[in-house]
């Protein structure tokens, strides 16, 4: 497949007035219908051929079926995207020589209304006007050669003094500005056309997907004004999505085969349309990670190679990918079950540790779909979405201490906008006139939730909040984060460590009592001396500390769990302790997984599902 722009080397004015623009829109045209076939073909592949074979045939013959059939799928993808990045090139560059084809025009009408004569090189001759004062004489006419970047406009003394001189001028360097913007044009679409090729041969490989997603960088930048430009960007869910259901079906599919990183990931645009343009986009991505050879990149692409897995093996239920980068600690938005569709949504936030990488596609996946299954028994239209779409804090649960991220609320400020943006996006895109959405935090998380909770206005659309292995929220009160404190429903199990974080003013006076103790004690005795007063130290500003301290305080504000803080607490089982049974932090691991945690992952699935009221309640700290 090669694209072809014919070059425009030496144009002449003529040349471009005749540019037939139609005839590129036309090759345009042709190049989406085999794109369109391609995509076609490929749907056809994965819902019918793939879906079909793995529902009803089993074994190695079968497997090795599979196998063929997900790489014909992956070379009609590949056709899709390359096709569609002609097409839009081909689009655009029609759209720019028109508008050099206009000011052309513009300046050739002004010379005609002026009854100038525009030569074969694009100088402008003007006829007698004027008259010498001496003489009385007709001042003589002349002919003004174009300049397409005048440095600056000549001296007075210098201009002809025909009054039409300057006019001729003026024209002469429109027409040659004109021709040069043209020829600047052509210059560089026919470099990126001629770059859209594909190597001899059936097989698409790691490195032509990375070559891939090259091209669709220089056809992004290429065409920013033909396509990127017009994305509101910058406005509410509901006006994009009002934007999206404006465009043409052929604008449509150019802005998915060229922008698949922008559209999958505009909160606002329908489920099925950012799925779509996910799945492209995660193949640019792991093309160009592939290319790569640093942790970042290896990790990054292990955790898109995972959700390409499973998405690629479909099953039930359906799997909807709303969000894909690689931006920060990378980003993720998986749903199982149409959003749009769906009468009860979850979005679930993930906290400490969590990035794109194999374990989020493994856990944290499994987690939104184990609250889906669980919630299609007490309502089959259901939703539930992981959303990774801002950096956790990393490192892991073990070595909080030694997290300086996790202390602090910034990375959960940050997330909280992105958040109430995505749900936004959910409420425009749900077919319902009054859907029940959950906002669901674990761990950091739920202050990422609790945070977007507390904006003016609260998290759009939202009935009800869960907060499980919550630090806190920064609220003092389930009253400040905007649904009623009968609709904050909190999950916090006894062993686990995180629910149970000191306050802030607890923990300084811990730190300054050890700095303190250990002071005096090296003084007195030292090395030995120093971690005994370090211990004294501790303990005792700790106690000092914790009796000026509420009891309901944790880090970021009011234990969730706590009766000051009056949310409905649901039971959850204890986990194991932390030190006597050797638990380290699997207590807070536990709560959407029903193997392990059964009654919270079932507390957890009636929540979602609407019916909170049948929720088993625990008693609150």
């Amino acid at each position: 497949m090669r694209g072809s722009g014919g070059g425009l080397g030496g144009l002449t004015w003529t040349q471009l007035r005749d540019v037939g623009c139609a005839g590129l829109e036309d090759a345009a045209d042709g190049w989406g219908r085999a794109s369109n076939r391609a995509d076609a073909a490929r749907d056809r592949i994965d819902k019918q051929l793939l879906a079909g074979l793995t529902a009803t045939q089993e074994g190695e013959a079968a497997r090795a079926a599979v196998g063929r059939l997900r790489a014909l799928s992956r070379n009609f993808q590949y056709i899709y995207t390359e096709c569609g990045l002609v097409r839009t090139t081909l689009n655009s560059l029609a759209q720019d020589l028109r508008g050099s084809q206009r000011r052309l025009r513009d300046a050739l009408d002004d010379a005609a209304a002026l009854r100038f004569t525009v030569g074969p090189d694009g100088s402008v001759s003007y006829p007698e006007a004027g008259e010498d004062p001496l003489t009385k004489q007709k001042l003589r006419g002349g002919t003004a050669s174009g300049q397409a970047y005048p440095v600056s406009a000549p001296p007075p003394g210098l201009t002809g003094p025909n009054p039409l001189a300057a006019k001729a001028q003026a024209v002469a360097d429109r027409i040659a500005r004109a021709v040069s913007e043209a020829a600047e044009t052509d210059t560089r679409y026919a470099r990126t056309l001629r770059n859209l090729t594909a190597r001899d041969g059936l097989t698409v490989t790691g490195a032509m997907w990375a070559d891939t997603s090259a091209d669709a960088t220089a056809v992004r930048a290429l065409t920013a004004d033909y396509l990127r430009d017009a994305i509101p960007r910058d406005g509410t869910a509901a006006e994009r999505l009002a934007w999206w259901r404006g465009l043409t079906a052929e604008q449509r599919e150019e802005y998915l085969a060229v922008h698949p990183d922008l559209i999958g990931n505009l909160d606002g645009i329908p489920a099925t349309v950012r799925d779509a343009a996910n799945r492209d986009n995660l193949a640019l991505l792991m093309g160009r990670l592939e290319g790569l050879d640093d942790d970042r990149s290896r990790t990054m692409l292990a955790g898109l190679r995972s959700i390409d897995e499973q998405l690629r093996a479909g099953g039930h239920p359906p799997m909807f990918l709303l969000g894909i980068g690689d931006e920060g600690n990378g980003r993720a938005i998986v749903s199982y079950g149409n959003p749009d569709t769906a009468r009860n949504v979850s979005a679930y936030v993930p906290g400490l540790g969590t990035g794109l990488d194999a374990g989020f596609a493994e856990d944290d996946l499994r987690r939104a779909r184990d609250t889906m299954v669980g919630a299609l028994e007490y309502d089959t239209s259901t939703a539930s979405i992981v959303w990774l779409g801002y950096d956790a804090p990393q490192l892991s649960v073990d070595d909080i201490t030694g997290n300086t991220d996790v202390m602090f609320t910034g990375h959960a400020e940050a997330g909280a906008s992105a958040y109430r943006e995505f749900m936004a996006g959910i409420e425009a895109t749900n077919e319902h006139e009054n859907p029940h959405l959950t906002a669901v935090g674990h761990s950091y998380g739920s202050l990422t939730v609790g945070q977007a909770a507390q904006h003016d206005g609260g998290i759009p659309g939202v009935d009800d909040i869960v907060l499980v292995g919550s630090p806190g929220t920064g609220a003092n009160s389930a009253e400040e984060l905007g649904v009623g404190r009968g609709h904050v429903y909190v999950g916090a199990a006894e062993n686990d460590p995180v629910t149970r974080m000191p306050a802030k003013a607890e923990a300084q006076g811990l730190g300054m009592g050890a700095l303190s103790g250990a002071s005096v004690g090296a003084a007195l005795g030292g090395p030995v001396g120093a971690a005994a007063g370090a211990a004294g130290g501790a303990v005792m500003a700790f106690v000092a500390q914790d009796a000026q301290t509420a009891k309901s305080e944790i880090w970021f504000g009011t234990d969730p769990a706590h009766e000051d803080f009056g949310a409905r607490r649901f039971r959850v089982d204890d986990g194991p302790h932390p030190v006597l049974e050797m638990g380290g932090v699997r207590a807070h691991s536990n709560y959407f997984d029903p193997g392990k945690d059964e009654e919270s992952a079932d507390n957890i699935a009636l929540i979602i599902a609407g019916q909170g009221r049948l929720v088993t309640g625990q008693e609150r700290r």
